[in-house]
Parts: structure tokens; C-alpha cells; sequence
């Protein structure tokens, strides 16, 4: 049976995605979780309409974050955790706490995939994150303080 998925289904499909899926598995739980639904021509046209819409809106965020790429160089973020005495933190900082304080104290729409992070921050101290978007890059100042 062919779906189109609603929401991205770990290891089976990405939101807006068109797969043949077991009918089984679409019938009882797929579609009635409202994970996926039936992909019929009317379904299917709206979901390219949907899919232009999500284009449209994430070329006129990344064309903004492009503009304020001179902002985030010049500024610094500062956020708190959990450390041990030697400075070690509990939990890492991820991206999404990164994006999280960005929102807050730059008032910037960030995707996680623009941040070029290889792996958590483990430590309480300054740190360098680059963030690329659309072939240029910027520099952001995070700052790990212990909590």
C-alpha cells in the first residue's frame, strides 16, 4: 500500500515522504496513529502544494539567517549546566539547547542542521560553533558556565 507520511517515522520514512508500505502495518498503525495516510491523487497533489509552501518558507529563513550572520559573529551565548568540580559536565550540550538559547538571546530562527556541531560539549568553558548556511559560515561564541 502506498502512504504518505505525516510525520517521520523512524526507519521507515520522512515526513512528506511516498512509500509502499505493508498494508498491515499502514491499516493498523500507521494511518490510525495519524503517522501516514492513504497516498491518493488528491493527497498527493496536496502534499506537493505543502511541500513548495515548506520550500518557499525555509529559502526566506535561511536568505534572514544569511543577513544576520554579522550579528551572530560579533555576539556571545552563555548557557548553564550541571559540572563536576574538575569542570566536566553531567550532560553534553547539544544542538538543540544551542538553538534553544540563540531564539532567546539573539531572537534568530535557527535550524539544528545549520550548526556544525561534530560532537556534544562536554566542558564548562568558552567554545567556538560555526554555523553554515548557504555556502557562507559564522562563528558563535558559547560560553558553558557551571549551573
Amino acid at each position: 500500500m502506498k502512504v504518505i507520511f505525516i510525520k517521520d517515522v523512524p526507519k521507515k520514512g520522512r515526513k512528506y515522504e511516498v512509500k509502499d508500505i505493508s498494508d498491515g502495518y499502514a491499516l493498523n498503525f500507521l494511518i490510525p496513529n495519524r503517522l501516514a495516510e492513504a497516498a491518493t491523487k488528491e493527497a498527493l497533489k496536496r502534499v506537493e502544494m505543502i511541500q513548495s509552501q515548506d520550500m518557499a518558507v525555509k529559502k526566506i529563513r535561511e536568505d534572514l539567517l544569511v543577513k544576520s550572520l554579522q550579528k551572530i559573529s560579533d555576539s556571545s551565548i552563555t548557557i548553564f549546566g550541571k559540572a563536576n568540580e574538575k569542570g566536566h559536565l553531567f550532560a553534553g550540550i547539544h544542538t538543540a539547547e544551542i538553538v534553544a538559547e540563540v531564539k532567546k538571546s539573539l531572537h534568530l530562527e535557527l535550524d539544528p542542521e545549520f550548526i556544525a556541531l561534530p560532537k556534544p560539549i562536554k566542558e564548562v568553558g568558552e567554545c567556538s560553533v560555526t554555523i553554515e548556511v548557504q555556502g557562507k559560515s559564522a562563528v558563535l561564541k558559547v560560553v558553558i558556565q557551571k549551573a
